[in-house]
């Protein structure tokens, strides 16, 4: 087992398009490392020059202690497990999985010995007799692990490998693969586009945009913590909501004003974002998890100045919980990363905004909630987990201290 290092790295294509740029991340002996953001943001490109298929423009990649920048793929000592599974339609599982220690001419009796063991972790002994086309995708995706499994590498790659799956065999594999790392202990390298999948994988989580490393850390310190406004948007599901809100100071007390709405801030919102204390006066991005909206009549306790008001337009009951669509008269936060965050999403509606006096938002209310569409309800607001950001900048208002070290 080994860890990957970026230092610098660069990868610039013939056309003068620059797919990563600078790129410095340290992957741990034994970590499971996933590479997370939107469509183009380099990190599928990161990945295929760790495995060699990519030549590097400038920088340094090494596996373990070695520099591997312009050695051949075969001899990095690495397993990648693709998309497409890549199997033989003509050859059965055992063989699949063999396929890889049979070119290297690895003894019969060792052959033997590393598919069982495969077949066993994986629970594919009853199928390897089979053809792939036998096989139901989530099987397929067992025997490409247990290709990659069998050759023992110092680190696994492993590119969008539940893609193909559906919503619920994706749960199930993502629990196996986690499982499966954990227990192997091996260096491993996994590239997404899906954020539910890096936060529940990963044992830090790497945010890439346009080719640049945004921020890399725990998934819970992404989640509280987020570096700035692209990687607060794109981490969480719902998408958290961002609103332009002007920060004042009054009789001892900071309040955020929305539209015509206002929201006390704590002195605990205070006492971990020092640098507020700056914008008095001055426009800020507020974000709002959807978790920490409810419906004000299943809060009674929740404090004076921590409730604000809209209109409903959709619930959608999902038996544990309702999302809550509502919509308030403020404005939407409307900067380049929140465009860049509603194109990956879909949403083309974005340009027309900038001029919307109402901002939609959405909260997750508990299941008690009665709301309908068409209602005017009162949302508490946990005014504690509120997040604040520049809006020249993106970056999320903390202190230099605290800034900092959530980048790296």
């Amino acid at each position: 087992m080994a860890g990957v290092s970026f230092e610098g790295v660069t990868k610039t294509y013939p056309d003068g398009t620059t797919a990563v740029r600078d790129l410095d991340l340290e992957v741990r002996d034994g970590e499971f490392m996933v590479l997370v953001g939107p469509s183009g943001c380099g990190k599928t490109t990161a990945l295929r020059m760790v495995a060699g298929l990519e030549d590097i423009s400038r920088g340094v990649l090494k596996i373990g202690e070695r520099v591997v920048n312009h050695v051949p793929s075969r001899d990095r000592d690495i397993a990648m497990v693709f998309q497409s599974y890549a199997l033989y339609p003509h050859l059965s599982v055992y063989d699949n999985i063999a396929f890889g220690l049979k070119i290297k001419k690895v003894p019969k009796e060792e052959i033997e010995r590393r598919v069982a063991d495969a077949a066993r972790i994986l629970d594919l002994e009853p199928y390897m007799k089979r053809k792939p086309r036998a096989l139901s995708g989530g099987q397929r995706q067992r025997v490409a692990m247990g290709r990659a499994i069998v050759r023992e590498p110092a680190a696994f790659l492993m590119d969008e490998p539940l893609s193909n799956l559906d919503a619920k065999l994706r749960v199930q594999m993502r629990a196996e693969i986690a499982g499966l790392q954990h227990d192997l202990g091996v260096t491993t390298i996994y590239v997404t586009h899906d954020q539910v999948e890096a936060m529940t994988m990963g044992d830090r989580v790497a945010v890439m945009r346009k080719g640049e490393l945004q921020q890399v850390a725990e998934p819970q310190t992404l989640y509280d913590h987020p570096v700035n406004l692209f990687v607060a948007g794109f981490i969480g599901s719902p998408a958290m909501n961002l609103v332009e809100a002007t920060l004042a100071r009054a009789n001892g007390t900071v309040t955020a004003t929305l539209g015509s709405q206002t929201l006390s801030l704590t002195d605990e919102t205070l006492s971990v974002r020092p640098a507020l204390k700056q914008y008095d006066g001055r426009m800020v991005v507020l974000g709002i998890r959807p978790e920490d909206l409810e419906d004000a009549a299943l809060a009674p306790d929740t404090p004076r100045g921590q409730e604000l008001r809209g209109d409903v337009t959709l619930t959608e009951a999902l038996g544990a919980e309702i999302m809550v669509h509502f919509t308030m008269d403020a404005k939407p936060a409307v900067t380049d990363d929140v465009r860049e965050l509603a194109a990956d999403a879909g949403d083309d509606r974005l340009g027309e905004r900038k001029e919307q006096a109402h901002a939609a938002l959405v909260g997750r209310f508990g299941a008690r909630s009665r709301v309908r569409a068409g209602q005017t309800v009162e949302v508490a607001v946990d005014s504690r987990a509120l997040h604040f950001f520049d809006p020249e900048t993106g970056m999320g208002i903390y202190d230099a201290t605290e800034e900092k070290g959530a980048a790296t």
